[in-house]
């Protein structure tokens, strides 16, 4: 399956903002209520703000041409008595919807992250931690932004133009008409506009997250980096990034400022076109001083808040921009579903390949029609060239993916019927460059094991000993509480490799695979790795992919993967010179 979020987001690029827009409500739907009462406070306070004018009109025909000041104290406290409301409506519509944005930001990078969780490792192995990270921080902050600041200005904005276009066209409809003619030309604009500035902010998101891989790539590799005394290789790849971003955001910036400087000219054309009619229409007696000036600020209550949507447009692009690139990971399905059902077969093998295929893309097959069976208890060894499969194989056991063509059974039952946590349980998985999490080497050991978590340090020492690993815990300095940092700086390769043996082993696996695990460590400790092999229950079986003979010497079975072929082996001379073959051929 295609997991690759460029592609993807090529295939995409046609989505409207409109079917956009519909998705990204239903994540805040359950705010409802909430939204309802920043509506009505923001529909207030753009009601108390569009009376006003009306009211400095009818002051100034009726209070002022007169001389009547009492009047006109009367609607001056009336003015400021309504400006007080607009202000507290603005304040709760404005602390209502920060606490909508935060609660969405929230809720929006969590159903990320938890889709995340979901997807199979092939994903991952197409997509690049960097960009991930970047749609999860920087995409949703723009979504938080935009709900946070700009949506009630945004729709304040839209209900004062309207009710001031409104009361420009029943104030006098001609007068009106002609104000308002130049929003035509603004609107088509937008329209016209929109479409251009939205891929310009896509093209800025992308190229964002691009140096945050780049940032995150170079930072993981700093050691080969310093080795080899290349700094100058990824410095010429940062600024490459960094140039890229550059030239992105000076793209977006230029489109989303393209309004703006547009609005203002036909505000102003606007404003003339206000006075010059009203000036000849009071000249003729059809109008009023008062009601030029409320006309006026009604023009200017149609077109500043234009002016400012403008911004806010621009802002609502890049929010789409940044939902665009979140959806596409929320519309991701696994490819590695659990079907309902299964027949269990009985008498049948601990596991077996039937016919299987695998590729990893449709242009190259790496298993060609594989069928083998392991039995309960025993232990098998799977030898082979570098690149003949083994490790492929091994992730087929454990269900990393799924064959192309073909069956894996695990127990009699398709392993398409076990549940991720079933599955986990029976099958064990020690990889030849482990992952360890920030913490200790308790915290790791016990990582996705919830049989030992009530345990104390001194009970779990004991499930340790009496499982034969407390030879392997006396390797950490301070035990169970020996600092672990995710990239390995305060233990050393092979004590990660004991960490994640212990972890695997304490789960009580049916089935165990060793890939390479005693790659990393000495020839002592590997024997103490072997001795607690040969003490796990019998009806643990173990598959182990390895390149030293003495890892290998004891296996029940042994099969040699090469060119996507796997083969019964024999004996170990007979493993080796097929081996040796291998390499000739290759």
């Amino acid at each position: 399956m295609n997991y690759d979020l460029n592609k993807l987001n090529k295939e995409q690029q046609k989505t409207s903002t409109v079917a956009g827009l519909k998705k990204l409500l239903q994540l805040i739907a359950h705010e409802k209520r909430i939204l309802l009462f920043a509506l009505v406070a923001i529909l207030t306070n753009s009601a108390l703000n569009l009376l006003g004018p009306l009211i400095i009109g009818h002051t100034i025909d009726k209070y002022v041409q007169h001389k009547d000041y009492s009047g006109v104290i009367r609607n001056a406290i009336l003015l400021l008595c309504m400006y007080l409301v607009a202000l507290f409506t603005s304040f709760k519509q404005t602390t209502l919807m920060g606490g909508v944005s935060q609660r969405m930001l929230f809720t929006l990078r969590n159903s990320i992250f938890n889709k995340l969780q979901q997807l199979p490792v092939g994903f991952f192995n197409q997509n690049k931690a960097g960009d991930l990270i970047s749609r999860v921080n920087n995409d949703t902050d723009k979504l938080n932004q935009f709900f946070s600041q700009s949506l009630m200005q945004f729709i304040g904005n839209i209900s004062i133009m309207i009710g001031a276009g409104v009361f420009l066209l029943l104030i006098n409809f001609e007068l009106g008409a002609a104000t308002l003619s130049p929003a035509i030309v603004i609107l088509l604009l937008t329209l016209t506009l929109s479409p251009w500035i939205k891929r310009k902010n896509a093209l800025n998101l992308k190229s964002v997250g691009g140096m945050s891989s780049e940032i995150q790539e170079s930072l993981h590799n700093f050691k080969v980096i310093i080795a080899f005394n290349r700094r100058d290789y990824f410095r010429k790849r940062f600024e490459k990034a960094n140039s890229d971003n550059y030239k992105t955001a000076i793209g977006a910036g230029l489109a989303n400022n393209t309004f703006i400087p547009i609005y203002g000219l036909f505000a102003s054309i606007a404003q003339l076109i206000v006075l010059a009619f009203g000036i000849y229409l009071i000249s003729i007696k059809q109008f009023s001083i008062g009601l030029l000036v409320s006309y006026l600020s009604y023009a200017t209550n149609f077109y500043n808040p234009l002016r400012q949507l403008a911004a806010l447009w621009t802002n609502f692009q890049l929010a789409m921009a940044g939902w665009d690139r979140i959806s596409q990971i929320l519309s991701l399905e696994t490819d590695l579903p659990v079907l309902h059902n299964g027949i269990m077969e009985t008498d049948a093998a601990m596991l077996e390949f039937r016919n299987v295929h695998f590729c990893y893309d449709e242009d190259k097959e790496i298993l060609h029609n594989i069928s083998f069976k392991l039995e309960q208890g025993k232990t098998y060894a799977l030898v082979g060239p570098t690149g003949g499969g083994k490790t492929t194989t091994a992730s087929l056991i454990a269900r990393l993916y799924d064959p192309s063509k073909g069956l894996v059974m695990l127990g009699g039952k398709d392993i398409r019927t076990y549940g991720p946590e079933e599955r986990s349980q029976k099958i064990g998985f020690i990889l030849q460059e482990p992952f360890l999490f920030t913490g200790t080497v308790k915290e790791n050991i016990l990582y996705g094991n919830d049989l030992y978590t009530d345990h104390t340090n001194e009970q779990l020492e004991k499930v340790i000993t009496d499982a034969n690993l407390g030879s392997l815990l006396a390797s950490f300095e301070n035990g169970l509480e020996t600092t672990v940092l995710s990239g390995g700086d305060s233990i050393s390769l092979g004590q990660k490799q004991l960490i994640a043996f212990m972890r695997a082993v304490l789960r009580n696996p049916q089935l165990l695979i060793l890939d390479e695990a005693t790659a990393n460590i000495d020839t002592i400790t590997e024997k103490l790795l072997s001795d607690i092999l040969n003490k796990l229950p019998d009806t643990t079986t173990r598959v182990i992919i390895a390149h030293r003979l003495n890892t290998i010497e004891n296996a029940d079975e042994i099969f040699f993967v090469n060119s996507g072929e796997v083969t019964r082996a024999g004996s170990l001379d007979d493993a080796m010179d097929m081996l040796l073959q291998g390499k000739r051929v290759s």
